[in-house]
């Protein structure tokens, strides 16, 4: 058997070997932060896309500032109170349930409403001794006047669509109308809406052009040397088009939360989207480091293209089946802006490992430095002779076994 010369080791022999090692325990890492951190982040509260399409018909009578609107893609409905009154909005049973006051929004804990509203799928417990029956317990729960509540009226709970989906899921349709009452210094006030199926889109076409993108960008990390550097370009560039398109998604999500005000979004994508928001800034600074040529190195290009593909693809998946989105615009956008992320994460981080892997094959043999500086290297010549121009560096190898 013939062995390889003992003073010879690949010049960046282990450097691909750790930085794959790298990329498996960082992406392992954040892979498990990802499956649970959009569950405690959201939890049963917003969906990450629906079928059923909520909406508003009217307020009547109006009221000026007095206002509602569908929030997190219909899962909520919001009030804000801007009459200088109180208004209240009674619960399932009529009773006292919430009350928008100037100085901020109180809950009645002795209202069953109170319990049932606070997640979407409308399942917690009711704690014993509640009676709607008896005075109100009121307890602030907000400073500003403003009420954002999961309503049942408003949304299908069924584990079943309802009859007329069951018969056909290929039409849209309406389910029901919906009305919820509002009490405004005795007069009542009747928030009007409808509820629809909107038939889902074909996840797999969506499926279909991220691959085809993938492959796209991907084949970049094999293009001839001379081509590198333009490469190089394109890759800095699409990182910054995708890391912006989740920092986009994250702020739309914020929004569609009903969140207003530009300090106040900021806490709330720090809160509920930080991963997300982290990944496509990280990867919009890896694509400008690439651009200003400060930095070009695959490694990074690799991290910040897995990142995008499962930190905001993965999460945001469910957008690509559903019908209405989280965001305040059209659901096809919302579906274009997630397929082109994860598109342009897969197909970069496809080509940083090619062009690594290209590198690596292409590095340099160097000769091994010995253990000892004053010991002679254990695979040269002994006696201290050195090789000459007639005597090749590896001669005497070739036979070794």
């Amino acid at each position: 058997m013939t062995r390889p010369a003992a003073g010879t080791v690949p010049a960046a022999g282990h450097r691909p070997r750790a930085a794959a090692l790298l990329i498996a325990a960082v992406t392992g890492l954040l892979a498990a932060l990802a499956l649970a951190g959009p569950a405690h982040a959201h939890g049963a509260d917003t969906p990450d896309g629906t079928d059923y399409r909520v909406r508003i018909t009217g307020v009547t009578p109006a009221v000026p500032g007095l206002t509602v609107r569908t929030i997190e893609a219909g899962a909520r409905l919001e009030l804000t109170n801007h009459t200088g009154r109180v208004v209240e909005i009674p619960g399932y049973v009529d009773e006292p349930y919430l009350e928008i006051r100037p100085d901020g929004t109180y809950e009645n804990l002795n209202s069953p409403t109170a319990y049932r509203t606070r997640t979407l799928a409308g399942d917690t417990p009711v704690p014993a001794g509640v009676d709607p029956t008896g005075p109100p317990r009121w307890q602030r729960t907000g400073t500003d006047p403003v009420a954002r509540w999961h309503d049942q009226r408003t949304t299908w709970l069924g584990a079943d669509p309802p009859p007329g989906v069951r018969a056909d899921p290929t039409r849209e349709q309406r389910v029901r109308d919906w009305t919820v009452p509002v009490r405004l210094a005795g007069t009542t006030v009747t928030v009007t809406g409808t509820l629809d199926w909107v038939p889902p889109p074909d996840p797999w076409a969506w499926w279909a052009w991220i691959l085809l993108g993938t492959v796209t960008i991907g084949a970049l990390g094999i293009l001839p040397g001379r081509h590198a550097p333009a490469a190089t370009g394109v890759l800095g560039a699409l990182c910054v088009v995708g890391g912006g398109c989740a920092v986009a998604f994250a702020v739309a999500r914020e929004l569609d939360a009903g969140t207003t005000g530009a300090g106040a979004i900021l806490i709330g994508l720090l809160a509920r989207h930080g991963l997300p928001l982290a990944v496509g800034l990280f990867a919009v600074a890896v694509g400008g480091r690439v651009l200003l040529r400060r930095s070009a190195t695959d490694f990074a290009l690799v991290l910040a293209g897995l990142f995008l593909a499962i930190f905001h693809g993965a999460v945001n998946a469910g957008v690509l089946a559903r019908a209405v989105a989280p965001a305040p615009w059209p659901a096809t956008w919302a579906r274009l802006v997630i397929a082109v992320a994860v598109a342009v994460g897969a197909g970069v981080a496809t080509a940083g490992l090619l062009r690594m892997h290209s590198a690596a094959r292409r590095a340099p043999r160097r000769p091994a430095e010995p253990d000892d500086a004053g010991s002679p290297s254990t695979g040269g010549p002994t006696g201290g002779d050195t090789p000459t121009p007639d005597t090749p560096a590896d001669a005497g190898y070739a036979n070794a076994s």
